[in-house]
Protein backbone atom coordinates (compact mmCIF):
# COMPACT_ATOMS: atom_id res chain seq x y z
CA UNK A 1 0.00 0.00 0.00
CA UNK A 2 0.95 3.63 -0.43
CA UNK A 3 -0.28 6.61 1.61
CA UNK A 4 0.65 10.13 2.67
CA UNK A 5 2.60 10.19 5.91
CA UNK A 6 4.28 12.69 8.25
CA UNK A 7 5.34 12.87 11.86
CA UNK A 8 2.24 13.36 14.00
CA UNK A 9 1.51 16.70 15.68
CA UNK A 10 0.52 17.45 19.27
CA UNK A 11 -3.09 18.47 19.89
CA UNK A 12 -3.41 18.94 23.66
CA UNK A 13 -2.90 22.63 24.64
CA UNK A 14 0.55 22.15 26.29
CA UNK A 15 1.94 20.51 23.13
CA UNK A 16 -0.33 21.87 20.39
CA UNK A 17 1.55 22.05 17.09
CA UNK A 18 4.70 20.55 18.64
CA UNK A 19 6.83 17.42 18.30
CA UNK A 20 9.74 16.06 20.31
CA UNK A 21 12.49 13.52 19.63
CA UNK A 22 13.57 11.42 22.62
CA UNK A 23 15.78 8.58 23.74
CA UNK A 24 14.51 5.98 26.19
CA UNK A 25 15.47 8.26 29.11
CA UNK A 26 13.25 10.99 27.58
CA UNK A 27 16.33 13.03 26.77
CA UNK A 28 16.14 15.36 23.75
CA UNK A 29 18.08 13.80 20.83
CA UNK A 30 17.11 16.25 18.09
CA UNK A 31 20.67 17.57 17.73
CA UNK A 32 22.00 14.00 17.46
CA UNK A 33 19.92 12.99 14.43
CA UNK A 34 22.41 12.63 11.60
CA UNK A 35 22.03 15.09 8.73
CA UNK A 36 18.92 16.79 10.09
CA UNK A 37 18.62 20.57 9.53
CA UNK A 38 17.75 22.76 12.54
CA UNK A 39 14.13 22.67 13.66
CA UNK A 40 11.91 24.71 15.97
CA UNK A 41 12.77 22.61 19.04
CA UNK A 42 10.34 21.57 21.74
CA UNK A 43 9.18 23.83 24.56
CA UNK A 44 5.83 23.03 26.20
CA UNK A 45 3.41 25.92 25.97
CA UNK A 46 2.92 28.13 29.02
CA UNK A 47 -0.48 29.08 30.39
CA UNK A 48 -0.78 32.17 28.19
CA UNK A 49 -0.06 30.18 25.03
CA UNK A 50 -2.53 27.51 26.11
CA UNK A 51 -5.28 30.12 26.43
CA UNK A 52 -4.54 31.16 22.85
CA UNK A 53 -4.78 27.56 21.68
CA UNK A 54 -8.11 27.09 23.45
CA UNK A 55 -9.44 30.35 21.99
CA UNK A 56 -8.51 29.15 18.50
CA UNK A 57 -10.23 25.81 19.17
CA UNK A 58 -13.40 27.64 20.26
CA UNK A 59 -13.30 29.83 17.17
CA UNK A 60 -12.83 26.87 14.83
CA UNK A 61 -15.69 25.00 16.49
CA UNK A 62 -17.94 28.05 16.85
CA UNK A 63 -17.83 29.45 13.31
CA UNK A 64 -19.22 26.31 11.61
CA UNK A 65 -21.88 25.99 14.31
CA UNK A 66 -22.90 29.63 13.85
CA UNK A 67 -23.20 29.12 10.09
CA UNK A 68 -25.33 26.04 10.65
CA UNK A 69 -27.56 27.86 13.14
CA UNK A 70 -28.18 30.64 10.61
CA UNK A 71 -28.84 28.13 7.85
CA UNK A 72 -31.15 26.11 10.05
CA UNK A 73 -33.52 29.05 10.44
CA UNK A 74 -34.64 28.28 6.90
CA UNK A 75 -33.83 24.59 6.84
CA UNK A 76 -34.04 22.97 10.30
CA UNK A 77 -32.93 19.58 9.08
CA UNK A 78 -30.06 20.83 6.93
CA UNK A 79 -26.35 20.82 7.80
CA UNK A 80 -24.45 23.32 5.68
CA UNK A 81 -20.95 23.02 7.13
CA UNK A 82 -19.19 20.07 8.72
CA UNK A 83 -18.33 20.81 12.34
CA UNK A 84 -14.86 19.66 13.45
CA UNK A 85 -15.06 16.90 16.02
CA UNK A 86 -13.27 16.81 19.35
CA UNK A 87 -9.90 15.03 19.29
CA UNK A 88 -11.13 13.02 22.27
CA UNK A 89 -9.27 12.17 25.47
CA UNK A 90 -5.50 11.59 25.48
CA UNK A 91 -4.68 7.96 26.29
CA UNK A 92 -1.01 8.47 27.20
CA UNK A 93 -0.67 11.79 29.10
CA UNK A 94 3.11 11.42 29.30
CA UNK A 95 3.33 11.20 25.49
CA UNK A 96 0.31 13.26 24.43
CA UNK A 97 -0.03 16.08 27.00
CA UNK A 98 3.21 16.58 28.96
CA UNK A 99 5.38 15.67 25.97
CA UNK A 100 4.80 14.60 22.36
CA UNK A 101 7.59 12.31 21.12
CA UNK A 102 7.40 11.27 17.48
CA UNK A 103 10.75 9.47 17.64
CA UNK A 104 11.62 7.29 20.65
CA UNK A 105 15.00 5.74 20.09
CA UNK A 106 18.08 4.64 21.97
CA UNK A 107 21.45 5.21 20.33
CA UNK A 108 21.99 3.01 17.28
CA UNK A 109 18.34 2.06 16.80
CA UNK A 110 16.31 2.20 13.60
CA UNK A 111 14.00 5.10 14.44
CA UNK A 112 17.04 7.41 14.56
CA UNK A 113 17.61 6.80 10.86
CA UNK A 114 14.23 8.16 9.72
CA UNK A 115 14.43 11.02 7.19
CA UNK A 116 14.00 14.60 8.38
CA UNK A 117 11.56 15.26 5.53
CA UNK A 118 8.88 13.51 7.61
CA UNK A 119 8.83 16.64 9.79
CA UNK A 120 6.40 19.25 8.39
CA UNK A 121 8.29 21.94 10.33
CA UNK A 122 11.50 21.23 8.38
CA UNK A 123 10.51 20.35 4.85
CA UNK A 124 9.59 22.83 2.07
CA UNK A 125 5.97 23.92 1.82
CA UNK A 126 5.04 21.99 -1.31
CA UNK A 127 6.93 18.86 -0.37
CA UNK A 128 5.20 15.72 0.88
CA UNK A 129 6.25 12.31 2.10
CA UNK A 130 4.58 8.99 1.38
CA UNK A 131 4.96 5.51 2.85
CA UNK A 132 4.99 2.30 0.88
CA UNK A 133 4.42 -1.02 2.62
CA UNK A 134 5.26 -4.13 0.59
CA UNK A 135 5.64 -7.77 1.51
CA UNK A 136 9.37 -7.17 1.94
CA UNK A 137 9.95 -3.54 2.89
CA UNK A 138 8.68 -0.34 4.50
CA UNK A 139 9.75 2.70 2.50
CA UNK A 140 9.48 6.49 2.80
CA UNK A 141 9.30 8.46 -0.46
CA UNK A 142 9.63 12.20 -1.01
CA UNK A 143 7.70 14.14 -3.63
CA UNK A 144 8.44 17.76 -4.55
CA UNK A 145 5.07 19.06 -5.76
CA UNK A 146 6.61 22.43 -6.71
CA UNK A 147 8.36 20.68 -9.62
CA UNK A 148 5.12 19.66 -11.37
CA UNK A 149 4.61 15.93 -11.89
CA UNK A 150 7.96 15.10 -10.33
CA UNK A 151 8.87 11.46 -9.67
CA UNK A 152 9.09 10.24 -6.09
CA UNK A 153 12.52 9.90 -4.50
CA UNK A 154 13.32 7.12 -2.06
CA UNK A 155 14.36 8.68 1.27
CA UNK A 156 14.48 5.67 3.58
CA UNK A 157 13.74 1.98 3.71
CA UNK A 158 13.79 -0.86 6.19
CA UNK A 159 13.09 -4.59 5.92
CA UNK A 160 9.53 -5.44 6.84
CA UNK A 161 10.93 -7.95 9.32
CA UNK A 162 12.41 -5.07 11.33
CA UNK A 163 8.89 -3.75 12.05
CA UNK A 164 7.43 -5.36 15.16
CA UNK A 165 3.99 -3.79 14.84
CA UNK A 166 1.89 -0.92 13.53
CA UNK A 167 -0.76 0.20 16.01
CA UNK A 168 -3.60 2.61 15.29
CA UNK A 169 -3.80 5.00 18.26
CA UNK A 170 -7.00 6.01 20.03
CA UNK A 171 -5.98 9.69 20.23
CA UNK A 172 -6.95 11.68 18.29
CA UNK A 173 -10.42 10.21 17.95
CA UNK A 174 -10.18 10.44 14.15
CA UNK A 175 -7.76 7.51 14.34
CA UNK A 176 -5.23 9.18 12.03
CA UNK A 177 -2.15 8.49 14.20
CA UNK A 178 -0.19 5.24 14.28
CA UNK A 179 2.79 4.03 16.26
CA UNK A 180 5.29 2.06 14.21
CA UNK A 181 7.29 -0.21 16.54
CA UNK A 182 10.63 -1.63 15.46
CA UNK A 183 12.13 -4.88 16.70
CA UNK A 184 15.04 -3.02 18.35
CA UNK A 185 12.62 -1.28 20.75
CA UNK A 186 12.53 2.10 19.03
CA UNK A 187 9.30 3.58 17.65
CA UNK A 188 7.88 6.50 15.75
CA UNK A 189 4.49 8.22 15.74
CA UNK A 190 3.06 9.10 12.33
CA UNK A 191 -0.04 10.76 10.96
CA UNK A 192 -1.16 8.58 8.05
CA UNK A 193 -3.64 9.17 5.25
CA UNK A 194 -5.31 5.80 5.91
CA UNK A 195 -4.27 4.55 9.33
CA UNK A 196 -6.88 1.78 9.48
CA UNK A 197 -5.71 0.37 6.18
CA UNK A 198 -2.04 0.48 7.15
CA UNK A 199 -2.61 -1.32 10.46
CA UNK A 200 -4.84 -4.00 8.94
CA UNK A 201 -2.51 -4.49 5.97
CA UNK A 202 0.44 -5.01 8.29
CA UNK A 203 -1.54 -7.56 10.33
CA UNK A 204 -2.26 -9.49 7.15
CA UNK A 205 -6.00 -8.77 7.18
CA UNK A 206 -5.77 -7.34 3.64
CA UNK A 207 -4.36 -9.36 0.78
CA UNK A 208 -3.27 -8.00 -2.62
CA UNK A 209 -5.38 -9.41 -5.43
CA UNK A 210 -5.09 -9.32 -9.21
CA UNK A 211 -7.88 -7.82 -11.28
CA UNK A 212 -8.48 -11.03 -13.19
CA UNK A 213 -9.40 -12.70 -9.89
CA UNK A 214 -12.33 -10.31 -9.38
CA UNK A 215 -15.92 -10.72 -10.46
CA UNK A 216 -17.06 -9.31 -13.79
CA UNK A 217 -19.13 -6.69 -11.93
CA UNK A 218 -16.14 -5.54 -9.90
CA UNK A 219 -13.96 -5.27 -13.00
CA UNK A 220 -16.64 -3.24 -14.77
CA UNK A 221 -16.91 -0.85 -11.82
CA UNK A 222 -13.12 -0.43 -11.68
CA UNK A 223 -13.07 0.48 -15.40
CA UNK A 224 -15.65 3.18 -14.67
CA UNK A 225 -13.64 4.55 -11.75
CA UNK A 226 -10.42 4.76 -13.78
CA UNK A 227 -12.16 6.44 -16.73
CA UNK A 228 -14.02 8.97 -14.61
CA UNK A 229 -12.76 9.25 -11.00
CA UNK A 230 -15.53 10.65 -8.74
CA UNK A 231 -13.23 13.32 -7.36
CA UNK A 232 -13.97 17.02 -6.96
CA UNK A 233 -11.10 19.37 -6.13
CA UNK A 234 -10.90 23.07 -5.37
CA UNK A 235 -10.01 25.33 -8.26
CA UNK A 236 -6.91 26.47 -6.35
CA UNK A 237 -5.30 23.03 -6.73
CA UNK A 238 -6.00 22.72 -10.45
CA UNK A 239 -7.94 20.14 -12.40
CA UNK A 240 -8.17 16.37 -12.38
CA UNK A 241 -5.92 14.69 -14.96
CA UNK A 242 -6.39 11.23 -16.48
CA UNK A 243 -5.38 8.31 -14.28
CA UNK A 244 -2.25 6.65 -15.66
CA UNK A 245 -1.31 4.20 -12.90
CA UNK A 246 -3.17 0.91 -12.50
CA UNK A 247 -5.28 0.76 -9.33
CA UNK A 248 -4.08 -0.98 -6.19
CA UNK A 249 -6.41 -3.87 -5.28
CA UNK A 250 -6.76 -5.64 -1.94
CA UNK A 251 -9.21 -8.20 -0.64
CA UNK A 252 -10.58 -7.77 2.90
CA UNK A 253 -11.55 -10.66 5.20
CA UNK A 254 -15.26 -10.31 4.35
CA UNK A 255 -14.59 -10.57 0.60
CA UNK A 256 -14.87 -6.85 -0.10
CA UNK A 257 -12.27 -5.52 -2.55
CA UNK A 258 -10.54 -2.21 -1.81
CA UNK A 259 -9.74 -0.21 -4.96
CA UNK A 260 -7.20 2.60 -4.57
CA UNK A 261 -6.62 5.09 -7.37
CA UNK A 262 -3.87 7.69 -7.43
CA UNK A 263 -5.42 10.60 -9.28
CA UNK A 264 -2.99 13.22 -10.65
CA UNK A 265 -3.86 16.92 -10.48
CA UNK A 266 -2.63 19.69 -12.74
CA UNK A 267 -0.73 21.40 -9.89
CA UNK A 268 1.65 18.44 -9.70
CA UNK A 269 0.09 16.73 -6.69
CA UNK A 270 -1.94 13.55 -6.51
CA UNK A 271 -4.97 12.55 -4.49
CA UNK A 272 -5.77 9.02 -3.47
CA UNK A 273 -9.32 7.86 -4.12
CA UNK A 274 -10.49 4.67 -2.41
CA UNK A 275 -13.63 2.69 -3.09
CA UNK A 276 -14.75 -0.63 -1.58
CA UNK A 277 -16.63 -3.02 -3.85
CA UNK A 278 -18.81 -5.98 -2.96
CA UNK A 279 -18.74 -9.03 -5.29
CA UNK A 280 -21.72 -7.51 -7.10
CA UNK A 281 -19.69 -4.37 -7.85
CA UNK A 282 -21.68 -2.20 -5.43
CA UNK A 283 -19.88 0.47 -3.42
CA UNK A 284 -19.85 -0.48 0.28
CA UNK A 285 -18.19 0.72 3.48
CA UNK A 286 -16.10 -1.88 5.34
CA UNK A 287 -16.47 -2.24 9.09
CA UNK A 288 -12.91 -1.10 9.80
CA UNK A 289 -13.66 2.33 8.28
CA UNK A 290 -16.73 2.90 10.44
CA UNK A 291 -14.91 2.40 13.72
Amino acid sequence: MRANVAFATGLAPPVAGLRSFRDTERRDIEAELNGWPPGPGFTPRGKADRVGVRALDIALLGIPRLINMIGNVAAPSGRLVDEPGSPGKPQEPENEVDDFPVVWAAEGTLARTLPWQLDPARRPKRYRTELVLTDQRLLILGVDASAGLAPATELWQAPRGSVAGIDRLAYPASGSDVRVRFTDGSWTRWKVGDAAKLASRFRGERKPVMEDALTAQQRERITELVADPPLTVARSVGTVLPVTEPPSLERLPDGTVAVELRVPLSDGTTQTLTRYLSPSGTDVMPKEDTQ
